[in-house]
């Protein structure tokens, strides 16, 4: 059986100010872009029977830089809806919201459609393409990767592993990297994690 390899999206403009970012679709920084370019060579010499990228171009720019060809984008891989705290960091929101975390209060809606969402809607999301990429993989054709966010993944990886949603926060995701799941005696695990060329 093949493995799940996690690729976050290079760097961006507001992942450098820390400021949350769901739907806008910022572009790659200079250095977002090279750092999509640098993964290259730690991914295409592998066969994927499936490679899925957020339909968010910070996503897309990264899996084309990095070589991946004939990635589909997928939905359900979207970053989480940040509601009202899109653009807005943490520090800012802990002015008004000392005890605010993500990852137990979610998010609050905005009027313009983006209703936010809490960690187990994240985690819902996250169970949807597992599913996917558990039937690719019984294929037994070769490995499925996901290009995508960095809290996305982190809830996925949690899933993955048997955790609730929230326990997403203890696997800190930097940008223009690669991490892989595998198996160990039948069971998941994580067998590489934020790797770098």
């Amino acid at each position: 059986m093949g493995d799940l390899l996690l690729v976050r999206h290079g760097e961006t403009e507001w992942s450098v100010s820390g400021q949350h970012t769901s739907w806008t679709d910022l572009p790659l920084t200079t250095h977002g872009e090279e750092q999509a370019k640098s993964l290259a060579p730690l991914l295409t010499e592998r066969t994927y029977a499936l490679a899925l990228t957020s339909p968010l171009g910070r996503a897309i720019r990264t899996a084309e830089l990095a070589g991946l060809s004939g990635a589909v984008p997928e939905q359900d891989l979207h970053e989480w809806d940040y509601g009202a705290y899109e653009g807005v960091t943490t520090a800012d929101i802990h002015r008004s919201r000392p005890d605010w975390d993500l990852w137990t209060d979610g998010v609050p809606p905005v009027l313009d459609g983006h209703p936010g969402e809490s960690p187990e809607q994240i985690g819902a999301r996250a169970d949807r393409v597992l599913a996917r990429v558990d039937q690719a993989l019984a294929a037994d054709t070769g490995d499925v990767i996901l290009v995508a966010h960095a809290h996305f993944l982190r809830v996925l990886t949690a899933r993955r592993l048997g955790l609730p949603p929230a326990e997403g926060r203890l696997f800190a995701l930097a940008t223009g990297t690669v991490s892989r799941l595998s198996t160990e005696h039948g069971r998941p695990v994580v067998a590489e994690w934020n790797r770098r060329p």
